[in-house]
Parts: C-alpha cells; sequence; structure tokens
C-alpha cells in the first residue's frame, strides 16, 4: 500500500503537468506547447462531447455577436408581450448595461425557473408551427444565451399577480442575489409588465469585449435599433437614453403616426419628401407598403428600414433592386430613404435561416422584389413632375447674391455688386466642378429628337413585316403598346428544379461582368446609331459608348429564357399558322441565300424541312409546357412565347426559327436541348437587321428637318418598291422605339452582360478627352 502511494505521488497532477512559475526547456513564456509523444505516441485524438458550458457558450456566441443584437432581441420579446410602451437605457454602449423595461403582459412566477434555458418558448409547440409564425421569437435562445455571457435580472408582474417577482440568472438557471442566499425569485414593488437588466456583458469573453472600443458607436447602433422598431410599431411608445441622462436620444408617443415616428428620429429633410405607396398580389401572397423619398433627396448612402411579416431583416437583393430603380430618378451618386413593410404568407416564408433572425427567405422572390420595384418605379414617375430648389428673395436694396462655389478665391477681393469686401477664408465652399467632369443627370429633362419635327407617318404593310400605326403617338413614335391586347390568366408559377436549368444560369452569373453591369445599370440612352450594324449610343457619366445593340438583346432575351422557364407567357396567333406554309417560307429564304453566296443550291432543303416538322411535331408536348410553343394535331403553329410585356419580335423571322430546330437541337441531351432552343428564342427576339439604303435611281433615305421637307422619292419608282421602302422605314421607327421604350430600361434592371459582350461595347467619347482637344486647338 505504500509503494502505491509513493507511485501515484510520483504522477504530475493537472497543476503541476505545465509549472507555471518554471520552465526547465527555456521555451519563451507564452509560447503554446504541443502533446509530448509521450503522451499520445502516433494515436488519432478522440472525439468527445463539449460540456453543456461550453456549447451554450458557442451559442451565444453566435447570437449575441454585440449589445445591439442582444437589444433587438429584448425588443422583439417587448413588443410579442403586447406592450404599449418600451423604455431603453444604455450605459457605456450596452456593455455596462442594457435595460428594458415594458408595460407588456409580464411572466408568470411558475415560469421563471426555466426562463434562460434554452429552447424554452411559448411561441412554438411542434416544428410544424413554424410553417405559421406570426410572432417575432419563436426559438427560445435569446435570454439564455445572454445569460451566458452576461449578468441578467429579470423583473415581471402578471396582471393577475399582487406584486412583481425579481429573479437572477447566470448559465441559463437561477442563482442568489447575494452569496448564501436563496435562488428562488424574490417579492417586491413593481408595475404591469417585464424588465430586463443585462449588466457586462461579454465579462467572460475577454477577446469578444476588447473589440469594442467606441462606446459611442455601440449607442449609435442602439438608438439606430429602437428607431427602426419605432417607427414600424404603430401605437407603441418607445425612448432611449443614456444610464444618468435626463435627454432623451429617441422619444416617440404612443398616438404619432408613421411619418411623425420618421420626422422625429431622421428629421424634416426626409419627412417632408417621403411618398406613400402601396402593392398586392394575391397570386404572389403577399402585399407592401411604405414610404420612399422623391427625387428632392438624395443622401450619400442608403438608408432602408426593411421589415418582412413585421421581423427588421436585411435582403441585400431588395437594397440593390431599389437603388437601381432609383439611377432613373437621383443623380449619380445620389441615394433614397426607404421605408418597407412586407406582409407574406408565412407558409411561404423560412424565417429559420440565420441565428440572429437578420434574414428570412421567401418564395417568389424575384417575382414579388419585380412587383414592388415596379410599383416603387410607378409612383415616383407620377409625383416626380417637378423638382424642389432652395430659393432666397433679394431684399430691394441688397447686394446681388452670388453663388458660393462662384466667390472669389483670392483673398481681399469681393464679390460683384456686395457692399463689402469680405474675404474668401471667411466661409469654406465646395470647389466648383471643371465643365469637363459636369454630366447630364436627368435623361428626361430635354432630349434631342424633342427639337424635331416628326414625319407624317405612311400606312402600308410588307412581306412578313409587322406594321404598327404611328397614329396617336407622341413625336411621331409608333405607339406599340396599344396594338398588343393582354389578356392575364389565373395560373400560378411553377417553380422549376432542374439541374440543367440550374447549371445555365450559373454560367450567366459566372461570365458576367463587373464594369458592363455598371455601364448598363447605370446609362442614359442617346438614340440609334445604324440599324444596319445594329449600333445605338449609350452615355455613362462623362462617356459615350456605341452598343452593338443586337448582341446585347440576344443575351439579355437569353437570360428572360433561363429566367422564366416553364412560365412563359404566350403570343396567340388569331387564326394559326401552318408549319408547312412556314418551312416552304424557310427553304425559299435558304435557297435564296445560298444562290447568292455560292451560284447553286446543294442542299436538300425540302428533305430537311420535312424532317424538322416531323421531329418537331413530335416533341410538341415538351415545346408546349416549358416553352409556350402551342402545335395542334394539324401540325399548326397556335402560339409562340412572349418572353417581353411590351415587345413583339418580327414574325419574318419566325419560319428560319422552325427550320433552325432541327439540325441544331440535340433532342438527346437535356443541357443542350433546353440551352439551344433558348437560343433560338433569343435569335427569334433579336431585331433585325434594316438596311440603310435601297439601291434604287432616286431615292433618299428619310430625313428629319424643319417639318417641311418630305421624303424624296422618285415617281418613277414602281409601287411595290415605294411600299417596301415604306415598310423599312417604318420598321426603323418601331425598332428604334422598343430600344429606348423597352429594352435598354430592361437592360438597366435584368442584364447580367458577360465578358463577350465587351466585344459589342466601344467608347466613342470622353469628355475630359473632348475638352483637351478643344483647348489645344483654342
Amino acid at each position: 500500500m505504500a509503494d502505491e502511494m509513493d507511485t501515484s505521488a510520483d504522477i504530475p497532477g493537472p497543476e503541476e503537468a505545465v509549472p507555471s512559475d518554471s520552465n526547465t526547456n527555456n521555451e519563451p513564456r507564452g509560447k503554446k506547447r504541443k502533446a509530448t509523444e509521450d503522451l499520445l505516441g502516433n494515436a488519432p485524438r478522440r472525439i468527445k462531447a463539449l460540456s453543456q458550458t461550453v456549447v451554450n457558450k458557442i451559442a451565444a456566441g453566435e447570437i449575441i455577436v454585440a449589445p445591439v443584437h442582444a437589444l433587438k432581441e429584448l425588443l422583439e420579446n417587448a413588443v410579442d408581450a403586447g406592450s404599449t410602451s418600451v423604455e431603453v437605457v444604455v450605459k457605456d454602449g450596452g456593455l455596462k448595461m442594457l435595460q428594458i423595461t415594458d408595460n407588456g403582459s409580464g411572466i408568470n412566477k411558475d415560469d421563471l425557473g426555466i426562463l434562460c434555458e434554452r429552447f424554452t418558448t411559448s411561441k412554438l409547440k411542434t416544428f410544424e408551427d413554424l410553417a405559421s409564425i406570426g410572432t417575432y421569437g419563436f426559438r427560445g435562445e435569446a435570454l439564455a444565451s445572454i445569460s451566458h455571457i452576461a449578468h441578467l435580472s429579470v423583473t415581471t408582474r402578471t396582471k393577475d399577480s399582487d406584486c412583481a417577482w425579481r429573479a437572477v440568472y447566470s448559465d441559463g438557471t437561477l442563482i442568489p442575489p447575494k452569496p448564501g442566499g436563496s435562488a428562488e425569485p424574490k417579492a417586491v414593488a413593481g408595475r404591469q409588465g417585464t424588465q430586463i437588466t443585462v449588466e457586462d456583458l461579454f465579462y467572460n469573453v475577454p477577446s469578444r469585449r476588447r473589440a469594442f472600443r467606441n462606446m459611442n458607436e455601440e449607442y449609435s447602433k442602439v438608438l439606430d435599433m429602437v428607431g427602426k422598431y419605432a417607427i414600424h410599431c404603430d401605437g407603441i411608445a418607445f425612448s432611449c437614453k443614456k444610464h444618468g441622462e435626463s435627454s432623451m436620444g429617441i422619444a416617440i408617443q404612443s398616438t404619432a403616426k408613421t411619418i411623425d415616428r420618421v420626422r422625429q428620429i431622421y428629421g424634416n429633410a426626409v419627412a417632408n419628401e417621403l411618398v406613400p405607396f402601396e402593392v398586392e398580389d394575391q397570386k404572389l401572397g403577399f402585399k407592401a407598403k411604405g414610404l420612399i423619398t422623391n427625387a428632392n433627396y438624395s443622401i450619400k448612402k442608403t438608408t432602408m428600414l426593411l421589415f418582412i411579416n413585421h421581423r427588421c431583416v436585411e435582403s441585400t437583393a431588395i437594397r440593390k433592386s431599389l437603388e437601381q430603380m432609383y439611377t432613373a430618378f437621383l443623380p449619380k451618386g445620389g441615394h433614397p430613404y426607404i421605408y418597407l413593410t412586407v406582409d407574406i404568407e408565412p407558409h411561404r416564408v423560412d424565417v429559420n435561416v440565420h441565428p440572429t433572425k437578420r434574414e428570412v427567405n421567401f418564395l417568389h422572390e424575384d417575382e414579388i422584389i419585380e412587383k414592388i420595384s415596379d410599383t416603387m418605379l410607378e409612383t415616383l414617375a407620377a409625383v416626380d413632375t417637378s423638382r424642389s430648389f432652395m430659393t432666397q428673395t433679394v431684399l430691394p436694396g441688397a447686394g446681388i447674391p452670388v453663388a458660393p462655389s462662384l466667390l472669389p478665391t483670392s483673398e481681399g477681393s469681393s464679390s460683384r455688386g456686395t457692399a463689402t469686401n469680405t474675404p474668401a477664408k471667411a466661409t469654406q465652399t465646395p470647389r466648383r466642378p471643371y465643365e469637363n467632369e459636369m454630366v447630364r443627370t436627368d435623361a428626361r429633362v430635354r432630349k434631342i429628337t424633342s427639337m424635331l419635327h416628326p414625319i407624317a407617318p405612311q400606312s402600308s404593310s410588307g412581306d412578313g413585316l409587322r406594321q404598327l400605326s404611328s397614329k396617336d403617338a407622341p413625336d411621331g413614335e409608333p405607339d406599340v403598346e396599344s396594338q398588343m391586347d393582354y389578356e392575364v390568366i389565373d395560373i400560378n408559377r411553377r417553380v422549376i428544379k432542374l439541374a440543367s436549368i440550374r447549371t445555365l444560369k450559373t454560367e450567366v452569373r459566372d461570365q458576367a461582368h463587373e464594369g458592363l453591369i455598371e455601364l448598363f445599370g447605370n446609362h442614359t440612352w442617346v438614340g440609334v446609331v445604324d440599324e444596319c450594324q445594329r449600333l445605338a449610343m449609350v452615355q455613362n457619366g462623362i462617356r459615350l459608348y456605341l452598343v452593338d445593340y443586337g448582341r446585347a438583346c440576344y443575351e439579355f432575351f437569353y437570360q428572360l429564357g433561363l429566367a422564366d422557364f416553364g412560365n412563359f407567357g404566350q403570343i396567340r396567333f388569331q387564326e394559326p399558322l401552318s408549319m408547312k406554309d412556314l418551312m416552304d417560307i424557310a427553304v425559299e429564304l435558304e435557297k435564296d441565300s445560298e444562290m447568292k453566296k455560292k451560284g447553286e443550291i446543294q442542299t436538300d432543303y425540302e428533305g430537311i424541312a420535312a424532317q424538322v416538322t416531323e421531329t418537331v411535331f413530335e416533341k410538341r408536348e415538351m415545346l408546349a409546357e416549358y416553352f409556350s410553343i402551342h402545335i395542334n394535331d394539324e401540325c399548326e403553329i397556335e402560339s409562340i412565347p412572349l418572353l417581353l410585356k411590351g415587345y413583339m419580335p418580327t414574325l419574318a423571322k419566325l419560319p428560319t426559327f422552325l427550320l433552325r430546330l432541327g439540325p441544331r437541337v440535340n433532342w438527346e441531351d437535356e443541357l443542350e436541348c433546353f440551352d439551344c432552343i433558348i437560343r433560338e428564342l433569343a435569335m427569334l427576339h433579336v431585331p433585325e437587321v434594316i438596311p440603310n439604303d435601297i439601291d434604287l435611281p432616286g431615292y433618299e433615305p428619310p430625313t428629319q428637318g424643319s417639318g417641311d421637307e418630305t421624303v424624296s422619292i422618285d415617281e418613277d419608282i414602281p409601287a411595290d418598291v415605294k411600299e417596301q421602302i415604306n415598310v423599312y422605314d417604318t420598321r426603323r421607327k418601331e425598332i428604334g422605339y422598343a430600344l429606348e421604350h423597352t429594352l435598354f430600361p430592361e437592360f438597366r434592371k435584368r442584364l447580367l452582360p458577360s465578358k463577350e459582350l465587351l466585344k459589342g461595347v466601344s467608347e466613342v467619347a470622353n469628355l475630359k478627352s473632348l475638352y483637351r482637344i478643344f483647348e489645344r486647338s483654342c
């Protein structure tokens, strides 16, 4: 027995294994030591379960990242309790103390024992309840997480209780307020509701605590969070202040309206320019409303208050979409204020995707965002008929005021017309922008085309080219929208989960070019340059670019085909088109083309057309299901897909489109098949090439001038040639109108230009370079 005692004494204990006051190996103090081979050898490390304390602290670190996150959880609990008043007191940015007091329903005394245990909640019973959750909290982790990283005390009283009860928590369990006392809740005086006090946040996580250096910055975040809920929660009074100070950082009365709450928190500059909007769509199961600033208000960074099912969240997709929409109204670098609340049917929302509940996922996200953006765009367009400017009346006898940017820069000089000499140093003013840095910020103020008189339209019809009347259209432009009759069909949008479509979408995103995204997303339309080479000019900042709109339209319609795959609209023909007749037209076109190139016809187009007709007819169910190409039993085409509302492809390209479906489509491979058909649809929708002129004696292309000029056409030209000339002229106007009013505006919102499109974009002018040229010439 003595030997055993002596042996055990030689084994170092936990405190002796790594001596704290000795260093036998002369290694630097604080150096991390590895496990010795004598203890571990070559054996793999065993897997062990973490202690519950470590697990809880890890979970707490994920949920409570900063004082503002603890505040958000406690604010939501207060609102869930039916409070009409919420008071917040903060000390040292919330790290020293964070106290939230409400007058809600309170907490039952019998529930205080498990109040701070993980996954204890009154808002959720089964997992299926998440599909209909209507409260802020549901996991029961907020108070538990806070209790593991702070000193937490709760004072609460219910309506039926005779007194309030105070409990103190640590690591999720009740503890006595003082050593040696009882841990049970104590009866105290208090009003109905709950007061939660969080002290010494992150006291046991020193690395996290040291990360917070600026207490004023943390207090600003707290104020911002309180302000967001104060604006959103009607009928609830909110107040927030620093501990020990009498002045309030935020003080909102319960009777204050939403716009008055915005005014108190963000100021009159925002509130005076707010415009309400509202949108609802029963098919998508959502409704949204909010307040947005008009074009008179602009700041350097977007302020967006976003609530989804009354939960304060963030959404990069919504933010980018709305910021992109505002580029049509605000100057470059300007950003809006947006308060947006969206109510979505609970079963369409997944709230359990982020530890701090900062993000949510919901069905039909792209469609809902597009609906909201379009409604806000219409709202802003309706009110943006004028701009406000600060003005000042010049009193009689006063000097003529001079803009601050025009004040003289030399000391002792004076402004012309002023009574006294004021040194320039007395007022610091922004530098006057050089002329070569000034750009047009509103494309709708004045256009070159508005200075030109329209040419009287000439009614005509041609070979396969769709004719649209210019009657009653502004500036002689064809009224395309009025020529199209739309019928809305109540069909739920299908969710397509094919791996091939996901792969193609991923390829589009991977090939996107950031510079071109910025160019097309913030461009200003200038005009069509050449319909024969399909060139248009756009402006971005101080640069002018030539854009191959044929390439751009091809990529745009291809991306639309992927985005709306399986959910296309339909362009229905009043009378079905016979595929045999269409194939005959396609064969004649191919024969003419081959004859011009080779001088003879070597291809059996009739055989190819028959084979294509047979193949397409066999695949008609798939074409109808995924591409809205409906073919009846008589082999007649009843409809083709509608890719973009307000834009109709020329039907002259339909025969060629059908013929190309034969030899180009690999019907055996899903990805290649879908990819090829969508690309052919994109080719069908790309505006066709229009000849610049026609090789006819006496013909001159139509010009626009003073309004008295007319189209010069030789009287000897046959009537059918004149008709063809007018067809081309009309089609030019239609394409120009579609590019300016439909396609390029959609490019701003939906186009992801690829690196390949760089070949179709070239810079033709730079304002700074032009100024250098003019300076040298002068």
